[in-house]
């Protein structure tokens, strides 16, 4: 419990307003139900949201600490009062959730609060299943990342155990990541391996493929599998074998077949005719290969899990009646 006794100058402020000022990292909506629930009190009695505040008054408020701390990109989590997950697996080590294309995996520059890691976070301290309280220095983290208008399947770690594991397993390529993406054209072979070095340019703020080696470039293996092909639209399926920035979306292009609503490396009159502003490239199936030993998460060996509502592909490849 703290209390805040009311000066000469907070004197007149409505009580719901008063503790938000003072507790930004309180939720709007919890605040509320915490004074209907009495948890907030003036002069030791409940009081109601637009009660004025007089000099002298003492408020008493009976919330957990750590909506007490400054606000930080740390705890920016506790703001989040109705986390949005669309959680494709959950077990008491990691969850897999499919993130909605649009939405950031980590604060950046044009976004602090809505972040996928941010729900998560909220999602667990709600559940009471973790608190930054307990801990020294873990926090549920994203063991892999997703592009902003990428949707799909995010792996969040619980402990740093399982972080651990899942960080090695990604590194020795000991999980399957399976992607559909919708290309204009259709490849000119229905299947088969892009290979070639990709060169990330920081100034440009692109990814530039080349067929021989250069200085800075990393290699790039994709495999892909068309599996339809409808007027100039392709429905295809591809898997990295090394996980480079924007590999599908360089590697489709440079074979002539650019994702359908690609800004920076398609084809930007048919993404106009199409209305489509969004690569369309979804994560959409994962499967824990794990050849070798993997502690704590060997019951996960050859689990699938695969995301059955792709946006895109039920919009331009609906299942044929």
């Amino acid at each position: 419990m703290r209390e805040f006794t009311i000066g000469k100058n907070d004197a007149g402020q409505r009580l719901d307003r008063f503790v938000s000022k003072n507790l930004p990292l309180l939720p709007p909506a919890l605040l509320q139900k915490y004074i209907r629930l009495k948890r907030i009190k003036v002069n030791g009695k409940g009081s109601k949201r637009d009660a004025r505040l007089n000099c002298g008054d003492i408020l008493q408020l009976y919330i957990n600490d750590e909506f007490f701390d400054k606000p930080s990109e740390e705890n920016m989590f506790l703001t989040l009062f109705n986390p949005q997950l669309d959680i494709v697996y959950e077990d008491e080590n990691l969850l897999l959730v499919n993130k909605r294309p649009g939405l950031v995996v980590h604060a950046d520059e044009t976004e602090k609060v809505n972040t996928l890691i941010n729900h998560i976070q909220a999602y667990l301290y709600q559940k009471r299943e973790w608190n930054p309280k307990w801990e020294n220095a873990f926090a549920p983290a994203l063991c892999n990342r997703i592009d902003r208008n990428t949707g799909g399947i995010v792996i969040a770690a619980k402990n740093a155990e399982t972080l651990r594991i899942i960080n090695d397993k990604i590194k020795d390529h000991e999980l399957e990541k399976s992607y559909l993406c919708i290309t204009v054209g259709r490849p000119k072979q229905p299947e088969g391996k892009i290979e070639g070095f990709l060169f990330k340019d920081e100034v440009k703020k692109q990814v530039f493929f080349h067929h021989k080696p250069i200085p800075g470039a990393k290699t790039a293996v994709t495999l892909y599998k068309t599996l339809e092909t409808r007027g100039p639209l392709s429905l295809v399926e591809c898997r990295l074998l090394t996980g480079r920035t924007h590999q599908i979306r360089v590697s489709m292009a440079e074979i002539g077949c650019p994702l359908l609503g690609d800004g920076e490396y398609g084809n930007g009159s048919v993404n106009r005719q199409y209305h489509e502003t969004r690569q369309a490239l979804y994560s959409y199936k994962l499967c824990f290969d794990f050849p070798t030993d993997a502690g704590v998460l060997n019951y996960l060996k050859g689990k699938e899990f695969t995301v059955e509502n792709v946006p895109f592909r039920d919009k331009y490849f609906p299942a044929k009646t």
